[in-house]
């Protein structure tokens, strides 16, 4: 999805999948955490670098910024 605006509908849907998939099989995922947990992958470090890793760079700071969308 990196081809699209993170304000994009098809984009902020996935962010709500993944708010309740979240909240189905670990625990209530209110906006605030999702929003904080956004940052915490874009803040750098080991959670930055391994989705990087796995979805290709700049993936941790896309995510972090749709999910700030959604959650604002």
């Amino acid at each position: 999805m990196a081809d699209k605006k993170p304000e994009d509908v098809e984009v902020q849907l996935e962010v709500r999948k993944l708010q309740d998939y979240i909240t189905e099989h670990f625990y209530k995922c209110s906006g605030k955490i999702l929003n904080d947990l956004g940052k915490t992958y874009a803040s750098g470090g080991e959670f930055t670098e391994n989705i990087d890793k796995v979805a290709g760079s700049g993936t941790a700071v896309f995510v972090a910024k749709t999910v700030e969308i959604y959650c604002n």
